[in-house]
């Protein structure tokens, strides 16, 4: 079932979500169901359970192909419960973000280029990756929204913040996030 996304300005986006402590649920199948169908309308990379009203630590990402983000690299599907970053080293990498909750801007966001993830599945099997790039960055996107984070919090240089249209009038370039 696609559910509406919130968008930026409502409060529950601004609150930390709760740890899942069922797994192997009808409800959590449920939840994860309804999360890829709302990503998957809205064309997006990625999901927090928060932008859509439930507050718990599930988020979901991937696409192989994505025609909001033709140049970007593909990143496995993954449903990642509770889970837990980890950087690789202090280089940071500065790069444009988009987010499904705060539609039609985008902005320059700095993110650790290399990191590992770990946490579970909804089935409770562990998930452990090292990644780097742009499968780097929409993780730690996501992620960010179970902190109660949107991306316009991490911008720095707001010369670099807008409306993508403005912004981007030929296009979006490479390496924008959602």
């Amino acid at each position: 079932m696609i559910r509406e996304i919130l968008r930026m300005g409502d409060p529950r986006l601004y609150l930390r979500a709760e740890e899942v402590r069922a797994f192997g649920t009808q409800a959590l199948d449920a939840l994860v169901a309804d999360m890829l169908d709302t990503m998957q309308a809205a064309q997006g990379v990625g999901l927090a359970a928060p932008q859509i009203g439930v507050p718990l630590r599930v988020v979901i990402f991937g696409f192989e192909r994505n025609p909001r983000y033709p140049q970007a690299e593909a990143v496995p599907f993954t449903v990642l419960v509770n889970p837990v970053l980890t950087p690789l080293g202090d280089e940071m990498e500065e790069g444009f973000e988009g987010c499904l909750s705060v539609p039609g801007l985008r902005g320059s966001v700095p993110r650790h280029r290399r990191l590992r993830y770990t946490g579970v599945t909804p089935q409770g099997d562990v998930v452990d990756r090292t990644v780097e790039g742009f499968h780097a960055r929409v993780v730690q996107h996501e992620c960010d929204h179970l902190d109660g984070i949107l991306f316009p919090m991490r911008v720095r240089d707001f010369t670099r913040f807008g409306f993508t249209d403005v912004l981007f009038p030929n296009g979006l370039p490479a390496g924008t996030d959602d």
